[in-house]
């Protein structure tokens, strides 16, 4: 069914292969390999009915029973400085947001930097790589959705399903759909119009106005209230000792500061 949903139900220019596969390891690492073969143009969506050993920031392990998730990754061939990349994985996050929304009638928010929400659990996560090809840097955009996933199938206590969440559609069809044509939107945003993008995601972010605690890869942790999001991505927390500005590859977790 995700299959046809693909070759059928996302025309445009811009989605230039889209592929399902029963099962693979990584679908990130599957596109990144085949992106590193060979120059291609437009955008790729790489889909698995099971991904074995899904990852997530920082190398973390996300698995899923099969078809219990939408897992699927996309390759992009960006044109714009690497000043802008960061953005990536923040408007893939309100794509997914916005189409569970839409489709689901959940009311999904986004944690900075790479988390889907729901009553502050966790629906979805992104992961961001950049691939070096024949045609130049390129990057890839992963997603993992629970769909039906059960309580004792969630990778984590603190995640949620749609199908736990009594949602409007557990159907993955429409829910992929949905985030592809979002996405695509979005993603024109950002090439032309970062401050819709901009204003698009803070109106979503749950992180800000709530007192967090951001652990750094030292050890050490910044405590204070998330401020706002700065035009690179970055989150800005007012501390006791004035404001930090943090880019997603500089921390481990943010966490409410209780």
């Amino acid at each position: 069914m995700l299959r046809r949903a693909l070759q059928v139900g996302v025309p445009g220019s811009w989605w230039r292969q889209l592929a399902v596969v029963e099962a693979t390891d990584s679908t990130n690492a599957d596109l990144a390999a085949a992106a590193r073969s060979g120059p291609s143009e437009g955008a790729t969506v790489l889909v698995a009915e099971h991904q074995r050993a899904g990852r997530g920031r920082l190398g973390r392990g996300w698995q899923a029973p099969a078809r219990s998730a939408l897992t699927f990754s996309v390759l992009v061939h960006p044109r714009l400085s690497a000043t802008r990349w960061p953005w990536l994985p923040l408007l893939t996050g309100v794509a997914v947001a916005e189409a569970v929304r839409r489709t689901a009638e959940v009311d999904a928010v986004l944690k900075w930097p790479n988390d889907v929400l729901v009553d502050d659990r966790k629906l979805a996560g992104v992961l961001l790589e950049r691939v070096d090809t024949p045609a130049g840097p390129a990057a890839i955009l992963g997603v993992g959705l629970n769909v039906s996933a059960t309580r004792t199938e969630l990778p984590v206590p603190t995640a949620t399903s749609l199908a736990l969440l009594d949602a409007a559609c557990t159907d993955r069809q429409p829910v992929l759909l949905a985030v592809l044509r979002i996405l695509q939107a979005l993603y024109g945003e950002w090439v032309d119009d970062l401050d819709g993008l901009h204003a698009s995601y803070v109106h979503r972010c749950s992180t800000l106005g709530r007192q967090v605690r951001v652990d750094l890869p030292d050890g050490s942790a910044v405590t204070g209230v998330a401020e706002s999001i700065d035009a690179g991505g970055r989150l800005v927390v007012t501390t006791g000792a004035g404001r930090r500005v943090l880019a997603a590859g500089d921390v481990v977790h943010v966490r409410p500061a209780s």
